[in-house]
This record gives structure tokens, sequence and C-alpha cells, in this order.
């Protein structure tokens, strides 16, 4: 597989990391939306006795959207206390590299928050069936659009 050359010229380093943060503006509001969601739901009645299951797909949501996140606003966070304060040069191929990286396993674990959610909301109004159905055709549907796509019908064929 070929690999992307090296970023090294600071305009292309520079464009590079806007792109990352042009991407998250439209992650980062699903994130926090669903995080308010969750944050929400243990101050309801009907909370306290849904069942085991139901409470750590809870769980797994709340804290994946919670890491999601931290993660998807470490960039920007990176951005503010880079060159003004420290005098650190503002972005570097190695930041971008890092960046990226960090950006993308906070995809991963929204990915799975957000299964996780269908699941708790599928189960509070679906039946056993359903609740697989629809948890399994929002997870494919997920893996498919973000995952699949970005890294097999998009990659270079070329060998």
């Amino acid at each position: 597989m070929d690999e992307t050359p090296p970023l090294h010229d600071g305009d292309e380093v520079d464009d590079a990391f806007r792109a990352v943060l042009e991407g998250l503006r439209t992650t980062l509001p699903g994130v926090q939306v669903l995080f308010a969601f969750l944050l929400t739901l243990p101050f309801l009645e009907s909370f306290e006795p849904l069942p085991r299951s139901e409470k750590a797909a809870f769980y797994i949501a709340f804290f994946g959207s919670a890491v999601a996140s931290i993660l998807l606003i470490a960039p920007s966070a990176h951005q503010r206390l880079r060159a003004p304060i420290s005098g650190v040069k503002r972005h570097s191929a190695r930041h971008l590299q890092i960046t990226v990286r960090i950006t993308i396993v906070g995809t991963i674990i929204f990915a799975i928050a957000l299964g996780a959610a269908v699941y708790l909301v599928s189960s509070m109004v679906l039946n056993g069936v359903g609740v697989i159905l629809a948890t399994v055709a929002i997870t494919a549907l997920l893996a498919w659009s973000w995952f699949y796509v970005a890294l097999v019908t998009f990659a270079d064929h070329r060998h």
C-alpha cells in the first residue's frame, strides 16, 4: 500500500489541521447532544427499575460519549494552548499525526456510544427481536458509512 508522503510544508500542515477541525465542528454537536440526553436519564423515575442490561448499555453510552467528547475536543484545546501562550510552533506534522489519531479513537468510541444508546432506547420501546434488529441495523449503517466507505470504498487499488 502506498503511503501518503509526510507533510513538511507549514502551510500544508496548517491546511490539514484546519480540515480536521472543520470536520470536528460537524461531529461534536452530535456527541454533545447524546451526552446531554444521557446525563438526564438517571434522574428520571423510570430509570431505577431498568434491568441490569439496560443500565449497562446506558453506562457504556454515557461513558463513551464523555470519552469521545474529551478526545474530539482535544484538537481545539491544542490549538488554543500552543503558539499564543507557549511560543511553541502552532502546528507541526507530528502534532497533526497525533491529532488525527486522537480524532479516529474519539470517533470509534462515539460509534460504540451510539450503538449502546440505540440499544438502550430500543429496549424501552421494542420487544427482544426488535431491539436486536434496530441495534444491528443502526450499527451496520454506522460501520458502513463511517468506516467501510472511508477505508474500503475510497482505498487506493492501484497495486
